[in-house]
């Protein structure tokens, strides 16, 4: 048996190798290799190695922590928190003090950052108290994930503890979503003025997104040289606009995160994947979220209690992987903490979920 790899395939990658990056062509042309191929499996382990040397082994986990729930008006199709996907009817804001217990759990769960999600519509007054009840609590970086913001809401931001900001210009923009591309490439260039780091993943990847399209937001990512990018695949939760679609499996995930990764080159801090899987793990990923709280791909207000992977999970899968989540972080720098046995559980009880606030 051969195992010889295609010729132009082996020069992309051997160039690849070197973290210099590849062209849009080179990309499109990795897009179209079947993932289970030889030519799939070499690129794969050229993501993997590249990320190692990069990111020397560290396994990165950055804690979602979903503060509302509700039926957004902006409708975005592959979104479950709308007003159009008719499964949360009423607004539920879950109470400060479980926002402050979720993010303790994640410092004790060694966490490399807090992921602080809200939908559209929620107050940017209240996002601001969040991030000072949690700078003088935590010691965890705190990275804001809201909607689109002006350069003097990006200073607030900075002041109230945020470090980071996750943004991206979703696959199908001002397609599925009522958004521009335009305004979304607006806010990247506030972070950068700011000085917020821009957290990023081409987002969320379905059967319906041309190689070109994904390719493009690939590219996005390196001229605005993200913090971190990846690739996360579409959910269809119950009842979804885009069941009609399917979705990927988790193997083309991992080969979208693979080209990704060989886009990226040698600029991002980390790479991720979600849902959390161990496929990607080994094509380039070494960023996961344990996530809590909201989720736009659930149909529980808590996604603890549904799609979300736990901290101890993720922790246990990039340790399967070979990657060391104790290292310090790449993204921010910070100090491995020792993880407790005693730290609780981070689905909430029953009674949790019934003293967060919620109006019509």
């Amino acid at each position: 048996m051969s195992w010889q790899v295609a010729r132009d395939i082996s020069e992309i990658l051997n160039k690849a190798a070197a973290g210099g990056g590849i062209d849009r062509a080179e990309a499109v042309r990795l897009m179209h290799i079947n993932p289970l191929s030889k030519e799939g499996y070499a690129l794969m382990q050229t993501a993997d190695r590249l990320s190692r040397q990069t990111f020397c082994n560290k396994g990165e986990s950055h804690f979602h922590i979903g503060v509302n729930v509700e039926p957004c008006p902006m409708d975005c199709r592959f979104c479950s928190l709308t007003k159009g996907a008719g499964i949360f009817t009423e607004r539920t804001e879950f109470p400060y003090q479980q926002v402050l217990a979720w993010a303790r759990l994640a410092e004790a769960r060694s966490a490399d950052a807090l992921n602080i999600m809200t939908t559209g519509t929620y107050s940017f007054e209240k996002l601001l108290e969040i991030g000072k009840l949690l700078k003088g609590a935590v010691s965890t970086p705190l990275v804001a994930n809201t909607r689109d913001i002006s350069h003097k809401e990006g200073e607030r931001l900075l002041a109230a503890g945020f470090v980071g900001f996750y943004h991206a210009v979703r696959l199908g923009e001002g397609r599925d979503t009522p958004f521009s591309r335009e305004k979304r490439i607006a806010t990247i260039s506030v972070l950068r003025d700011v000085g917020l780091l821009w957290m990023n993943c081409v987002e969320p990847v379905g059967p319906e997104h041309s190689v070109e399209e994904i390719v493009d937001l690939m590219f996005l990512a390196r001229q605005y040289r993200a913090a971190y990018s990846g690739a996360m695949r579409r959910i269809n939760f119950p009842g979804s606009p885009m069941s009609r679609y399917g979705m990927v499996n988790e193997l083309e995930l991992a080969k979208v995160t693979a080209v990704s990764r060989l886009v990226m080159g040698d600029i991002p801090r980390a790479h991720c994947t979600h849902e959390p899987n161990g496929t990607s793990l080994m094509a380039g990923a070494n960023l996961l979220f344990p996530e809590v709280g909201s989720s736009p791909r659930d149909n529980r207000p808590d996604s603890s209690e549904g799609i979300g992977r736990d901290a101890r999970a993720c922790r246990k899968m990039l340790m399967e992987m070979g990657w060391n989540p104790d290292l310090p972080s790449n993204c921010f720098g910070s100090v491995a903490r020792q993880v407790p046995v005693n730290a609780q559980d981070e689905r909430l009880g029953a009674e949790s979920v019934s003293t967060a606030t919620t109006t019509t």
